[in-house]
């Protein structure tokens, strides 16, 4: 059965934690289907993680929008967020636009990076039927370097006021990005939606990791994530494998080919 965001809020109501991961293609979407993760994120991290750009601010609405395709034909019941790439939430008109764009691909929301200047977008978009996650403490859009967000008094205020006006507005999720443990855990307890911490400590109601870092494929060590797999050096190792044994004419053997 396809999550919904009633789900997605019933967990957190419930208390049970949020699982969320990034894909950009359709069989890591469907193993990540299949281990019952609850959100599948096209970040547009799709730009440099898979598509060898500088930035995610290089990533065009037509690369999500390909990638979102991919994805949500393998999410059978995880919820996709789709965001919404640089420069595009801008402007109400543009933002809906684009967002339709998405929606028609196959995403369940869309992502929106900004703090509460972004509250008349999402108010619009929401306002005409369209599911939104908010993004807040660093991003990476808008931000021209990752850094921790709340840790002084005023910066604190700033992201509690955001997430309750981008609550009020019509977000019905909320990301939570390199935002200090307590006041994320603070954040999450002020707001019924459900805040998703990258960076931001265990007392969020749910947890996102994009999937490079979750398997081992990135070139960067990040303190807010963790390797749960090693599979640079296995598919190193696998090609290397590979390589030799064409090389060598034992691959492929005379059980690989039509006699």
């Amino acid at each position: 059965m396809k999550k919904g965001i009633q789900y997605i809020i019933g967990k957190k109501e419930r208390g049970v934690p949020i699982t969320a991961v990034t894909a950009y293609d359709y069989p890591t979407a469907l193993i990540l289907d299949e281990a019952e993760i609850d959100i599948i994120l096209v970040g547009d991290s799709v730009g440099t993680n898979y598509l060898g750009y500088k930035s995610e601010r290089d990533v065009t609405l037509w690369d999500m929008a390909h990638h979102t395709k991919a994805v949500s034909r393998a999410a059978k019941t995880a919820f996709v967020i789709a965001d919404l790439p640089y420069g595009r939430a801008d402007g109400a008109a543009d933002a809906l636009w684009c967002a339709k764009i998405l929606a028609e691909a196959g995403a369940d929301c869309v992502k929106i990076e900004g703090w509460d200047e972004k509250a008349n977008i999402i108010k619009a978009l929401s306002g005409n039927g369209i599911s939104v996650c908010a993004h807040i403490g660093y991003n990476p859009q808008i931000h021209n370097k990752p850094q921790v967000f709340g840790k002084d008094d005023n910066q604190a205020a700033a992201l509690i006021n955001s997430a309750e006006a981008l609550c009020t507005a019509g977000a019905g999720l909320i990301v939570l990005e390199m935002v200090p443990k307590e006041l994320a855990g603070k954040i999450s307890k002020s707001i019924t939606a459900p805040t998703i911490g990258i960076g931001s400590g265990n007392l969020c109601d749910g947890q996102v990791l994009v999937i490079n870092d979750l398997l081992g494929l990135s070139t960067k060590t990040f303190k807010h994530a963790r390797a749960f797999a090693r599979l640079k050096e296995t598919m190193y190792e696998a090609f290397k494998d590979y390589a030799d044994a064409v090389k060598s004419r034992e691959f492929p053997g005379d059980e690989n080919a039509w006699i």
